[in-house]
C-alpha cells in the first residue's frame, strides 16, 4: 500500500477543555511502542492528571471504519492485515462483518484471482478442467456460468475497478 496506515490518538481532558493535543501513530508498529506514543502524548497533555484518550482520526484503512473507542489491539491487527494483503483486505473485512480471521482464511486459501470480469475466471476454469469439442465452444455462456456460480454460492467477488474483480471460493 502506498498510504500510511496511522491512527491519530487524541487527549480527551484536553479536548474537553477546547484544545487539541495528540499525535498520529503508524498503527502497524508494535503494540507496546503504540502504547508507549500514546502514554507519552498524555503525559505531555496541557491538562492535569490527562488519562483518557481516543481515535479522532485514521489513514490508511482502504474502506475499513475505525471508531472512536476502537481498542488500540485491534486497530493494530487491522492495520497489520491491510498492510499485508493491501487495499483488498478492508473489502474483505466488510464482506465478513469485521472478522479478521474470516478474511484472513479467505485470501490465503480462498483467493482465486483479480480477472476482469466473473466471466473470465468462468471460462478460464472450464477450460482447465473441461475438455471442450471445437464445435460446441461457441455454445458455452461464460457470463451466465458466472452468474450461476455467484447466485449458487460457489463464489464471491469483490469489485475493486474496472474490470478488477477478484473472486473468492466460498469454502
Amino acid at each position: 500500500m502506498s498510504e500510511e496506515i496511522r491512527i491519530y490518538v487524541a487527549d480527551l481532558a484536553a479536548y474537553n477543555n477546547g484544545i487539541l493535543h495528540g499525535v498520529w501513530i503508524d498503527a502497524t508498529q508494535d503494540i507496546d511502542d503504540i502504547q508507549e506514543q500514546i502514554n507519552d502524548m498524555l503525559a505531555s497533555s496541557p491538562e492535569q492528571d490527562a488519562e483518557e484518550y481516543a481515535i479522532h482520526d485514521y489513514e490508511g484503512f482502504a474502506g475499513y471504519s475505525i471508531s472512536e473507542y476502537e481498542s488500540i489491539q485491534r486497530a493494530h491487527e487491522v492495520a497489520c492485515f491491510l498492510e499485508e494483503h493491501g487495499e483488498i483486505a478492508g473489502d474483505l473485512l466488510s464482506h465478513f462483518g469485521d472478522c479478521i480471521e474470516d478474511a484472513q482464511k479467505a485470501i490465503e486459501e480462498n483467493y482465486c484471482g483479480c480477472y476482469a470480469s466473473l466471466a473470465d475466471y468462468a471460462e478460464e476454469l472450464t477450460e482447465e478442467t473441461t475438455q471442450i469439442p471445437e464445435h460446441l465452444a461457441l455454445y458455452i455462456d461464460y457470463e451466465k456460468m458466472g452468474r450461476d456460480m455467484e447466485l449458487g454460492g460457489d463464489v464471491f467477488t469483490i469489485e475493486t475497478g474496472y474490470q478488477e474483480v477478484h473472486i473468492f471460493w466460498n469454502h
